[in-house]
């Protein structure tokens, strides 16, 4: 799932990736109308697996964001309104889902799209963010030689 679900700059919302065409990756709105449409190379494209947010120490996964937003709210769409919320509103609640976020560096903005992307996963029953990793044939410990 991290990979398939992006973001395209310029463009609302999110994208599940589809296919793959000769210049161009076919990606479907996750929205209402799931319209699908090409994005070219000269999109700004990017996966959700490849973001992070700031903090005072290290640079956490978005998708570890998203599982702690996914704890906070029991797996319900966010309780927070951010078309209507304060930036002070938002920022609270940010401290929430990451204590240790960045200040400086995190704008109300990111927060907005943060909490915005969060809902349309939701909605379209994508909650698990943090996909653990399966073993593969031949990865079994019970194999190792001593």
């Amino acid at each position: 799932m991290q990979q398939t679900i992006l973001a395209i700059a310029g463009k609302p919302g999110l994208y599940k990736l589809v296919s793959r065409a000769k210049n161009s990756l076919i990606v479907e709105a996750l929205d209402a109308t799931h319209r699908r449409q090409p994005a070219f190379g000269t999109d700004r494209i990017t996966s959700l697996a490849d973001i992070a947010m700031y903090t005072e120490t290290d640079d956490v996964p978005l998708m570890d964001v998203l599982d702690s937003m996914k704890n906070l709210e029991d797996g319900k769409k966010s309780s927070v309104d951010y078309k209507k919320a304060s930036g002070d509103e938002l920022r609270e609640y940010f401290g929430k889902v990451l204590p240790e976020f960045d200040r400086e560096r995190v704008q109300t903005s990111h927060i907005k799209k943060l909490i915005q992307w969060y809902n349309i996963l939701i909605e379209n029953g994508i909650s698990d963010f943090k996909e653990e990793m399966k073993p593969t044939e031949g990865d079994n410990i019970d194999d190792r030689k001593e």
